[in-house]
């Protein structure tokens, strides 16, 4: 008996499309269910759309490896495909004597993980790219940038599809059952349908944990708790006197409240860190106090009633309130024994930045 098709992507965010793309450009025959209605709909299009340098993530972990491998396939992917983007440079800035300790830790932590373009700078030189700004040392990092996040996916979706790569929306994938030549899906929506493929890739961010659970035969040790943590986005009012984008030193669960530019030019902050059970995208207007209090650290200058609720993102994690942070999981049948199928666990920040090397890497699980 032979199956429906060769392999099928769970999850059409930027990194399913990515996988999608390198599968369908290996010549195997690809259907991508997504349960939402588009490209895109989740952790995809709920970020900064930061295209990060690879600093801050331990030596020799996959996000690591994967994000400063990925940085360099990114630029090269977005000039090739007319994606817009921005190579603007980043500022990461310490305020008192103690955050200037964790900033030359990062300083050796992104060099170990072959960020080697960044420099170390006092407060007359940060202030000497941003005037504004009150710090006592910063970290420069000239090859962080800014991308047009829906327009790379886009991209990626129109290659997969010139490829061959169907893709169809309204589609949760209720359940999985293994048969001998590889997976029985029982997918719902208007049309409930069964497909059988011999290859599942999980890429389903905050659901693929619940996803993992639906495959009758993956041991549940192998499905990792899912932890949600909400971050909000507030806007500013004006045009904020920046020119690169600025990062306090970072937090235990995010990287601090930030300053970033659209492409655009207009500067939002965030996001914050909040652990929620449930997901609610609404962006609550009283945390902009924490918000002020955060960013007035290293921009004193920021006007009173100059924030607005933007929007907010939630973050996969598989690591909860305190633990460690996670690294990413590409769990293949090394990990888990169970042929052809690979689930993507934990792909918060930087998965955006590394989508491209994320999909190499899940094309090395497969035969």
């Amino acid at each position: 008996m032979s199956v429906d098709i060769d392999s099928v992507v769970a999850g059409a965010g930027v990194v399913g499309l990515a996988v999608a793309r390198a599968l369908a450009m290996s010549g195997r025959e690809v259907i991508v269910v997504e349960a939402g209605e588009g490209i895109g709909v989740g952790v995809s299009s709920r970020n900064s759309e930061v295209i990060h340098a690879g600093i801050y993530y331990p030596g020799g972990s996959l996000k690591a490896q994967l994000c400063v491998e990925g940085k360099q396939r990114l630029y090269a992917y977005c000039d090739e495909r007319g994606v817009s983007h921005q190579r603007l440079g980043k500022l990461i800035v310490a305020t008192d004597e103690a955050q200037k300790l964790a900033l030359a830790k990062l300083l050796e932590q992104g060099r170990q993980n072959g960020v080697e373009d960044l420099q170390w700078l006092d407060a007359e030189q940060a202030r000497a790219l941003e005037p504004e700004l009150a710090c006592v040392a910063a970290l420069w990092s000239p090859s962080t940038g800014i991308v047009d996040s829906h327009g790379l996916m886009l991209a990626l979706q129109g290659d997969a599809e010139a490829h061959g790569v169907s893709l169809v929306f309204h589609t949760p994938l209720l359940s999985v059952r293994c048969i001998e030549q590889g997976f029985a899906l029982q997918m719902g929506g208007a049309e409930p349908m069964t497909l059988t493929c011999r290859e599942l890739i999980n890429c389903a961010g905050l659901s693929a944990p619940e996803v993992a659970g639906r495959i009758e035969g993956l041991p549940a040790r192998h499905v990792p708790t899912a932890y949600l943590c909400k971050g909000s986005y507030f806007s500013f009012s004006g045009r904020a006197p920046f020119r690169h984008l600025v990062y306090p030193a970072p937090e235990s669960a995010g990287l601090g409240v930030h300053m970033t530019l659209d492409l655009g030019g207009q500067a939002r902050f965030g996001p914050d860190v909040e652990w929620v059970s449930g997901i609610d995208y609404r962006v609550d207007p009283a945390r902009a106090d924490g918000f002020y209090a955060a960013i007035r650290r290293y921009w004193p200058g920021l006007p009173d009633n100059s924030l607005q609720p933007a929007y907010s993102g939630i973050r996969p994690k598989i690591s909860g309130p305190g633990d460690p942070a996670a690294d990413f999981r590409i769990d293949g049948p090394a990990e888990h024994g169970v042929p052809g199928l690979i689930n993507l666990f934990g792909i918060e920040s930087p998965g955006l930045t590394s989508c491209l090397a994320l999909a190499d890497r899940v094309m090395t699980h497969l035969p």
